[in-house]
């Protein structure tokens, strides 16, 4: 089993930033990739980010050139820096992370950009 507790949403203007944080304990060496993931209302859920255990990265098209994600496997952390934030990037962020077996979900965090 795999435990993910999110953090750092909240409320943002355009143009502002915000991070993310996601600390995994557990099993966690079965982890090989961590992500972020997000969900509008009425919408379906999207992935934003993802990093596997060696470091590559994947990004949405939507958010390139303005989130970054990077992996602390000393703490066990991911995080997704987010700037230049957009009212179309208010949503439910979870943190993701995938095992050979299965893929474990956080509660979710909101984060609402809007003036």
């Amino acid at each position: 089993q795999v435990q993910l507790v999110e953090s750092g949403g909240g409320l943002v203007q355009p143009g502002g930033s915000l991070r993310l944080s996601c600390a995994a304990s557990g099993s966690i060496g079965s982890i090989y990739t961590m992500g972020w993931y997000r969900q509008a209302p009425g919408k379906q859920r999207e992935l934003v980010a993802a990093i596997t255990s060696g470091g590559s990265t994947n990004y949405a098209d939507s958010v390139k050139g303005r989130f970054t994600i990077s992996r602390d496997n000393t703490k066990n952390t991911v995080y997704v820096q987010m700037n230049s934030l957009k009212p179309e990037d208010t949503a439910v962020y979870y943190c993701n992370a995938a095992t050979p077996k299965t893929m474990y979900w956080g509660q979710g965090t909101q984060v609402t950009v809007s003036s």
